[in-house]
């Protein structure tokens, strides 16, 4: 999809979280480069798009300017579907993240649902993330659903979290547990997307490759 093409989709907002440290990885996973030199942040913020998510919002923390340089190199300064909020607290884990991300959506954004996604996660491409919003549409009313992708069974991102929820998920969203306490009492429909993709992060840097 061309970045000047209008972009169509249910409501639903790309949140990727881009905020943390790396420190297993030696540095923020933000500024992760593929085999190839292509961005981290690059690839995700368009999967998103060509996916179909009508926004994307970028939680960055630990990188700070390094990573909204990297997205003015990759041409996405300047798109109006394209957001940036920085979680202050970062470096509490991925609960400030989250909350970070949805309080900006919250304010600025009228979208049905969010669709949290991670940064580094290299075979997580676009198929996946249109089963998820497909897998949406059999979940309920837009606002009141909650869908997580499944890879061979175990639970994984994207996950979509209708607005209904958004409340809910940022009264628990602390430490590195993210969503994870709201998700255990409110199970989500799963998506199974391990024919398609592993799933997996990346932690070290011998996980990089070139997609």
């Amino acid at each position: 999809m061309s970045r000047d093409e209008p972009r169509t989709g249910a409501g639903v907002a790309g949140l990727l979280l881009a905020a943390g440290a790396g420190r297993r990885m030696g540095g923020p996973k933000a500024l992760l480069r593929d085999a190839r030199g292509v961005p981290y942040l690059d690839r995700s913020v368009g999967l998103l798009l060509e996916a179909g998510c009508v926004s994307v919002t970028v939680v960055v923390g630990a990188a700070g300017d390094d990573a909204a340089r990297l997205l003015e190199e990759a041409g996405w300064t300047g798109d109006p579907q394209v957001h940036l909020v920085h979680a202050a607290g970062w470096a509490e884990g991925m609960g400030a993240s989250l909350s970070a991300g949805l309080a900006g959506l919250r304010e600025r954004d009228d979208a049905d649902a969010a669709l949290v996604s991670l940064v580094d996660l290299p075979d997580v491409d676009a198929p996946v993330v249109r089963r998820v919003l497909a897998t949406r549409e059999g979940a309920g009313p837009t606002r009141a659903a909650l869908v997580r992708a499944t890879y061979d069974g175990r639970p994984g991102h994207p996950v979509l979290i209708g607005r209904d929820h958004w409340a809910g998920v940022l009264e628990v969203a602390r430490g590195d547990r993210g969503a994870r306490d709201y998700l255990a009492a409110h199970p989500p429909t799963p998506c199974e997307c391990g024919d398609l993709a592993t799933g997996r992060d990346v932690d070290r840097p011998e996980d990089v490759t070139d997609r």
